[in-house]
Protein backbone atom coordinates (compact mmCIF):
# COMPACT_ATOMS: atom_id res chain seq x y z
CA UNK A 1 0.00 0.00 0.00
CA UNK A 2 1.31 3.56 -1.15
CA UNK A 3 0.91 6.38 1.32
CA UNK A 4 2.15 9.94 0.18
CA UNK A 5 3.69 12.53 1.79
CA UNK A 6 4.36 15.66 -0.50
CA UNK A 7 7.42 17.83 1.13
CA UNK A 8 6.38 20.72 2.71
CA UNK A 9 9.08 22.74 1.12
CA UNK A 10 9.11 21.66 -2.48
CA UNK A 11 6.68 23.73 -4.56
CA UNK A 12 5.48 20.43 -6.68
CA UNK A 13 5.38 18.01 -4.17
CA UNK A 14 1.40 17.90 -3.76
CA UNK A 15 0.85 18.59 -7.20
CA UNK A 16 2.80 15.08 -7.77
CA UNK A 17 1.15 13.61 -5.41
CA UNK A 18 -2.66 14.71 -6.56
CA UNK A 19 -1.50 13.62 -9.89
CA UNK A 20 -0.20 9.96 -8.86
CA UNK A 21 -3.58 9.97 -7.57
CA UNK A 22 -5.98 11.00 -10.51
CA UNK A 23 -3.92 8.59 -12.71
CA UNK A 24 -4.92 5.90 -9.87
CA UNK A 25 -8.47 6.45 -10.49
CA UNK A 26 -7.99 5.74 -14.21
CA UNK A 27 -5.70 2.53 -13.58
CA UNK A 28 -2.27 4.44 -14.37
CA UNK A 29 -1.09 4.94 -11.06
CA UNK A 30 2.34 3.04 -11.33
CA UNK A 31 2.69 4.47 -14.96
CA UNK A 32 2.37 7.94 -12.71
CA UNK A 33 4.35 6.97 -10.62
CA UNK A 34 7.31 6.25 -12.72
CA UNK A 35 7.57 8.73 -14.98
CA UNK A 36 7.51 11.28 -12.11
CA UNK A 37 10.46 9.64 -10.86
CA UNK A 38 11.91 9.75 -14.18
CA UNK A 39 11.12 12.90 -14.77
CA UNK A 40 11.64 14.43 -11.19
CA UNK A 41 11.75 17.82 -10.75
CA UNK A 42 10.04 18.86 -13.53
CA UNK A 43 6.62 18.53 -11.92
CA UNK A 44 5.05 21.71 -12.85
CA UNK A 45 1.52 21.37 -13.58
CA UNK A 46 2.25 21.61 -17.81
CA UNK A 47 4.44 18.83 -17.37
CA UNK A 48 1.63 16.55 -15.32
CA UNK A 49 -0.87 17.51 -17.99
CA UNK A 50 1.59 16.29 -20.81
CA UNK A 51 2.80 13.18 -18.58
CA UNK A 52 -1.54 12.11 -18.12
CA UNK A 53 -1.92 13.11 -22.39
CA UNK A 54 1.44 10.59 -22.51
CA UNK A 55 0.02 7.62 -20.58
CA UNK A 56 -3.26 7.96 -22.33
CA UNK A 57 -5.43 8.98 -19.77
CA UNK A 58 -8.37 11.19 -20.09
CA UNK A 59 -6.66 14.74 -19.76
CA UNK A 60 -9.95 16.74 -19.19
CA UNK A 61 -10.83 14.20 -16.36
CA UNK A 62 -7.50 14.64 -15.11
CA UNK A 63 -6.99 18.36 -15.18
CA UNK A 64 -10.45 18.75 -13.08
CA UNK A 65 -9.07 16.36 -10.22
CA UNK A 66 -5.50 18.08 -10.20
CA UNK A 67 -6.70 21.64 -10.19
CA UNK A 68 -9.68 20.77 -8.36
CA UNK A 69 -7.60 18.38 -5.47
CA UNK A 70 -9.51 15.82 -5.63
CA UNK A 71 -7.82 13.75 -3.64
CA UNK A 72 -6.69 16.47 -0.61
CA UNK A 73 -8.59 14.64 1.90
CA UNK A 74 -6.94 11.20 1.14
CA UNK A 75 -3.29 13.24 0.91
CA UNK A 76 -3.46 15.13 4.16
CA UNK A 77 -5.19 11.93 5.95
CA UNK A 78 -1.76 10.14 4.91
CA UNK A 79 0.41 13.24 6.20
CA UNK A 80 -0.88 12.63 9.56
CA UNK A 81 -0.09 8.80 9.57
CA UNK A 82 3.45 10.28 8.71
CA UNK A 83 3.65 12.55 11.35
CA UNK A 84 2.01 10.07 13.72
CA UNK A 85 4.71 7.17 12.71
CA UNK A 86 7.50 10.10 12.91
CA UNK A 87 8.15 9.93 9.34
CA UNK A 88 9.84 12.91 7.81
CA UNK A 89 11.77 11.42 4.63
CA UNK A 90 10.59 9.02 1.82
CA UNK A 91 10.74 5.99 0.92
CA UNK A 92 9.91 4.35 3.81
CA UNK A 93 8.67 0.64 4.20
CA UNK A 94 7.48 -1.01 6.78
CA UNK A 95 7.60 -4.94 7.10
CA UNK A 96 5.94 -6.51 10.49
CA UNK A 97 6.31 -2.89 11.91
CA UNK A 98 10.10 -2.40 11.38
CA UNK A 99 10.92 0.99 9.56
CA UNK A 100 12.84 0.82 6.74
CA UNK A 101 13.44 4.42 5.91
CA UNK A 102 15.24 6.10 2.94
CA UNK A 103 16.24 5.03 -0.33
CA UNK A 104 17.87 1.76 0.41
CA UNK A 105 19.32 -1.32 -1.60
CA UNK A 106 18.02 -4.33 -2.67
CA UNK A 107 19.81 -6.45 0.65
CA UNK A 108 18.20 -3.93 3.67
CA UNK A 109 14.27 -5.21 2.62
CA UNK A 110 15.82 -8.96 1.92
CA UNK A 111 17.53 -8.55 5.20
CA UNK A 112 14.58 -7.87 7.35
CA UNK A 113 12.20 -10.08 5.42
CA UNK A 114 14.58 -13.04 5.74
CA UNK A 115 14.81 -12.43 9.23
CA UNK A 116 10.86 -11.89 9.89
CA UNK A 117 10.22 -15.23 7.39
CA UNK A 118 12.61 -17.15 10.38
CA UNK A 119 9.50 -16.07 13.04
CA UNK A 120 9.78 -14.41 16.48
CA UNK A 121 12.72 -14.55 18.21
CA UNK A 122 12.63 -13.96 22.36
CA UNK A 123 11.47 -10.31 22.48
CA UNK A 124 8.62 -11.23 20.29
CA UNK A 125 10.47 -9.34 17.52
CA UNK A 126 12.20 -11.06 14.25
CA UNK A 127 15.07 -13.03 14.74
Amino acid sequence: MVKHLPYRYRDFSYPAAEAVLAARDQGKFREMHVLLLERSPKLDRASLIAYAKELGLDVPRFTKDLDGMAHKKEIERDVKLAEGLDLYNTPAVFVNGIKIAGDRPFEAYKAVIDRELKGPGPAGKGR
